[in-house]
């Protein structure tokens, strides 16, 4: 009796193994796609900063339509458009991903404007208390649990962003709009059930309309920054929607495999490296602006 319970047995063992070195391998992608989607982030100021002379929104609008080119073209590739097709007839899909269009392109707005006015700093700052708002999303809406390093870890970085903060004499707005706007995108794209690429290329279909329009408008009044012209200028801003989508992806990606807590340890690569870009390349001051 005893060797055919253990002959029963023996599947579900092999198959709990299996469950769990697919779970173990699936985080570490997710893990390294996180990490390589913070450092692309980190290090953007560099690519932004020769568009210092277009108008962020212009920029904003270039980059939503590229990143969608590049986006379909990929899907179209790969076989895979009726992932989106499918995703444009869920009602409540749509609804919950315009939602988070809108807060992605707020992001991106204010990120660009920072970057292009000499606030890059300041951007680091957002992007240091950003992982502390992930935390407590994780904790309070996702009913995560953290051990005592990682709430150790959390009340330090804490107290150096809330040094930061006060040095500046009040939270910045800039910090404020951009921890907000990414850590509520982050948060939806997490619950939203659609897969990472079909989900980002729908995002951007639903503000292309807006995109092309001010473009047109901008054409129409002789303040479009893409013209033959200014060839290095119109090859960033096209190039914009590939370094848009290629982190974006990568961040789809790893927001659903990792705990949302750990998501939000490794945000502090991104602006790390954007401090770094600010007072060692641009020679901006350490002291956050107001």
């Amino acid at each position: 009796m005893s060797g055919a319970h253990e002959l029963h047995r023996q599947p579900l063992r092999v198959r709990a193994r299996v469950a769990r070195m697919t779970a173990a391998r699936l985080s570490s992608r997710g893990l390294a796609a996180a990490t390589a989607a913070f450092g692309i982030w980190g290090l953007f100021p560099i690519y932004l900063h020769p568009l210092s002379g277009v108008p962020a929104l212009q920029v904003i609008a270039h980059r939503v339509s590229w990143a969608c080119v590049v986006l379909f073209g990929w899907l179209l590739l790969r076989g895979e458009l009726a992932g989106v097709s499918a995703t444009l007839t869920n009602g409540r899909l749509v609804a919950r991903l315009t939602l988070t269009a809108l807060l992605i392109s707020g992001n991106w707005l204010v990120y660009v404007w920072s970057v292009t006015h000499a606030h890059i700093v300041d951007t680091s700052l957002g992007y240091y208390i950003n992982p502390l708002v992930n935390v407590v999303l994780g904790v309070f809406v996702l009913r995560e649990r953290l051990n005592g390093a990682q709430w150790t870890a959390v009340a330090l970085a804490g107290a150096a962003v809330a040094y930061l903060a006060v040095l500046a004499g009040r939270p910045p707005w800039i910090a404020g709009a951009l921890a907000m706007s990414f850590s509520l995108y982050g948060l939806q794209r997490k619950v939203i059930s659609v897969d990472a690429l079909p989900g980002l290329a729908t995002e951007t279909l639903l503000l292309l309309p807006l995109a092309l329009g001010y473009l047109a408008w901008c054409q129409a009044a002789g303040s479009a920054a893409l013209t033959l012209e200014r060839p290095g200028i119109g090859a960033l801003l096209i190039g914009s929607g590939l370094v848009t989508a290629i982190p974006l992806f990568l961040f789809a990606y790893g927001a659903r495999a990792l705990p949302y807590s750990t998501l939000g340890v490794l945000q502090y690569i991104a602006p790390s490296l954007q401090l770094l870009c600010g007072v060692l390349l641009y020679h901006e001051s350490f002291r956050p602006a107001l």
